[in-house]
């Protein structure tokens, strides 16, 4: 038993909401256009979240052989930094979950578009390997892309662009401008949660070598480029409602504002690393609240 809660712990079972929250978007866009299918949709989830674990086992494998995972470190202690699993057992975990991933990706995509619509289906198995990829590349191995300031950038494209627009695709099986500002603004929130996990590991990961974008701005300047991040999803979340406007159930959304609004408040006080972790579960889940709002005000005159 208690070698099942250790895995639990390193599977990170508090960043599944996030990691899930353009897929809602998309699926709420595709149903209110007609265009929802359940069990894309339920393939879709899942596959969303075995990535997501994939992501974390590896990060985990990464920045613990490399040593960025020590007793410096703020916040949750890892599995290997903990010596309870160790680099083996872990990798054998990252092997077993990618073979979930594949059979994952290949039944979403099968279910999404059969085999008539090769080109959408090559596509989209192309863009799971590379889902993979990067899952494991952001810490694991020299050229780890995590430990160069890119982590920021993938994670827009990853559960901004490619989860909202690319959800939508599964059912639509087309591109629609009505994905574009909600993608941006979920990408927006996510690279929020990831600056703030990154502000609070500045110092330990300045003593692993591990350059991050947080870690290049400086404190002062990380600080402001997180409520950039916060209030450009929150603009462009706002711009959205008054475009696709058509009943004021729509902005049921800005319920999500109020707790974005103290966290705003919250950071602009924040002096020190070790403030900052609790605010990621804040953020991590004023993203899934705001994504749920979004989707269920959109189709409130579809239902």
């Amino acid at each position: 038993m208690n070698k099942i809660k250790l895995w639990l712990s390193a599977f990170r079972l508090r960043t599944l909401p996030l990691s899930v929250s353009g897929i809602i978007v998309g699926g709420f866009l595709a149903f209110y256009n007609g265009l929802f299918d359940l069990i894309v949709f339920i393939l879709a989830i899942l596959t969303t979240i075995s990535l997501q674990i994939l992501s974390n086992l590896a990060n985990d494998y990464g920045d613990g052989l490399k040593g960025t995972d020590n007793d410096d470190r703020i916040g949750p202690e890892r599995a290997i930094q903990s010596g309870l699993i160790t680099p083996v057992e872990m990798f054998r975990a990252i092997r077993i979950n990618i073979l979930f991933v594949i059979v994952l990706v290949i039944s979403t995509v099968f279910m999404a578009f059969g085999i008539k619509r090769i080109g959408y289906a090559a596509l989209f198995l192309g863009l799971g390997g590379l889902a993979v990829y990067a899952a494991i590349k952001y810490t694991v191995g020299k050229s780890a892309y995590g430990y160069r300031s890119l982590g920021d950038l993938m994670v827009f494209i990853f559960f901004g662009l490619l989860s909202v627009m690319g959800s939508y695709v599964l059912f639509a099986h087309r591109i629609d401008h009505v994905t574009i500002l909600p993608a941006c603004a979920i990408g927006l929130l996510s690279v929020a949660v990831l600056n703030l996990n990154n502000m609070r590991d500045m110092e330990s990961d300045q003593a692993s070598n591990k350059i991050t974008l947080a870690l290049k701005l400086g404190w002062e300047k990380a600080k402001a480029y997180h409520l950039f991040l916060v209030i450009g999803a929150m603009v462009l979340t706002a711009i959205w409602g008054v475009l696709y406007y058509t009943s004021p159930f729509n902005l049921i959304f800005l319920i999500a504002f109020i707790p974005l609004i103290r966290h705003l408040l919250f950071m602009r006080k924040a002096d020190q690393p070790g403030l900052l972790d609790s605010q990621l579960k804040v953020v991590a889940l004023s993203t899934f609240l705001l994504a749920f709002l979004l989707g269920l005000g959109h189709i409130y005159n579809a239902i």
